[in-house]
């Protein structure tokens, strides 16, 4: 019989303290993420109302049907604007407002709790909010137009307008988000490059652009990836303030998802839609962390 050695008993209890340690996190991850995933891309291939008994095999008729669906890929098309101006909002800004907090320190204490509001918020609220306060008969916008001789102002009915006003509440809620996300990457960069920099003549902005920015990349790449991939399933405030119209104008690939599930119900090929999301999703994730990670391989 061949004797166990110390190294490999401990590798065993290792082993098997981390499959203890790791079974509940794992069980969880498969119940209310793996299984989901694999009951859309099953449930895609029935025509069902999503409450019945009767669920009829179509195959890969949904599929078909999603391809050639132009309101699908028009709020595709959508999500891909609110992704971008999402990131181009949101991460300057974020970074920003942590690079002054950083700067001024503990005076900036009621700062940090006035401009971290909006993330307290859900997204409800600030959606329910925004859609009275932009109302083209009561909303303060067009009380504001009215009181220098203007007229109504309908932002949120105005297809040329409401996906970007949407964008621009999303972002003013998340900002703060990414404000604190860059103030932990401030708090993980050493003083004493700070104070070493400040001895050897160098301005604040020349640290800012020199020093501080590219030791914040990896902190800037991440959030980019957080804000690229929330941008593409967002929902909730966009549903309550438009319900993705008028005319589609503000429609998302989640929005378009929810009311084919639950206005038509149409859950097989809603099921069909969120497949379709998941894959254009984690296609458009991967390739961005690989272009933003193809300098450091």
């Amino acid at each position: 019989m061949k004797s166990i050695t110390m190294s490999q008993r401990r590798r065993r209890e290792t082993a098997i303290a981390a499959t203890v340690f790791l079974a509940p996190a794992l069980l969880v991850i498969a119940i209310f993420v793996l299984y989901p995933i694999v009951q859309s891309f099953v449930t895609s291939g029935y025509e069902w109302n999503g409450y019945s008994s009767n669920k009829v095999f179509i195959g890969l008729g949904n599929w078909v049907e999603l391809m050639k669906d132009k309101t699908f890929w028009y709020a595709f098309r959508n999500n891909l604007v609110v992704m971008v101006l999402s990131i181009v909002i949101q991460m300057p800004i974020g970074l920003a407002l942590a690079t002054f907090l950083d700067r001024v320190g503990k005076k900036g204490n009621i700062c940090k709790v006035i401009w971290f509001i909006p993330m307290l918020m859900s997204s409800v609220a600030i959606g329910y909010l925004f859609r009275y306060a932009l109302d083209a008969n009561t909303g303060f916008v067009s009380a504001i137009s009215q009181l220098f001789g203007g007229g109504k102002v309908d932002l949120l009915g105005n297809p040329d307008t409401v996906l970007y006003t949407v964008i621009i509440i999303i972002a003013w809620q998340f900002i703060p988000f990414y404000m604190v996300y860059y103030m932990a990457g401030y708090s993980s960069l050493p003083m004493d490059i700070h104070e070493a920099a400040l001895v050897d003549g160098a301005t604040e902005s020349q640290y800012f652009w020199r020093i501080s920015l590219p030791l914040l990349k990896p902190s800037i790449k991440s959030a980019i990836v957080l804000s690229m991939v929330g941008s593409l399933k967002y929902f909730d405030l966009v549903y309550v303030m438009t319900s993705g119209g008028p005319s589609h104008a503000s429609e998302l690939m989640a929005t378009y998802m929810y009311t084919n599930a639950f206005s038509s119900y149409r859950m097989g090929y809603a099921s069909a839609i969120a497949a379709g999301m998941f894959i254009l999703i984690s296609v458009i994730a991967i390739v961005t962390m690989r272009l933003l990670n193809r300098k450091e391989d």
